[in-house]
């Protein structure tokens, strides 16, 4: 199934600009182009329902399109196809997207937010982490060479390196009475 472009000539003069952007490939990109013309199938049905300021039957001469002269039938029955080919595209699609997010978006916050609040999240909690295991290296450092002074026989089994083994060494050498 090749991927549909939204055609911008039956639009309503209205209607938002289309993307100068290509779509991506594959399933991805006709699911992509696919919620463009959702989108715009939404925003005509929004515009012709607010325009639509009349409740009668069309007038003499005007052209009967099944929906008794108004337009707003139409523009329903196109969302409700753009619905039906986005969940059909969409059983196609093997991502799947976190229910957490989903609720984030359905509770009116940010995508991007939520992005960028994890990350910062993530960044803080590496950062205290990364903090923990260079307190436990200095610590490890710190016992070996305290070790290593005080039992010597136990330098080759010890991560020491010789030079602050050594320099420790003597410093307690000279200390002793």
């Amino acid at each position: 199934m090749a991927p549909r472009v939204p055609s911008t000539a039956s639009a309503p003069p209205d209607s938002p600009p289309p993307s100068h952007s290509p779509a991506p490939t594959g399933i991805q990109g006709e699911l992509e182009v696919e919620l463009l013309e959702l989108a715009n199938a939404l925003y005509n049905l929004g515009t012709t329902v607010i325009n639509d300021s009349t409740k009668e039957k069309p007038k003499p001469g005007q052209p009967d399109n099944g929906f008794g002269g108004k337009p707003v039938g139409q523009r329903v029955n196109d969302v409700i196809g753009s619905l039906i080919t986005v969940e059909d595209l969409a059983a196609r699609l093997p991502t799947m997207i976190p229910m957490q997010v989903l609720q984030d978006v359905d509770n009116a916050k940010n995508p991007m937010n939520l992005t960028r609040d994890r990350l910062e999240r993530a960044a803080t909690e590496n950062q205290f982490m990364n903090g923990k295991i260079q307190a436990i290296d200095s610590y490890r450092k710190m016992l070996d060479t305290a070790l290593a002074t005080h039992f010597p026989e136990l330098g080759p089994y010890l991560a020491v390196d010789q030079s602050s083994q050594d320099s420790t060494h003597e410093d307690a050498i000279k200390s002793e009475p």
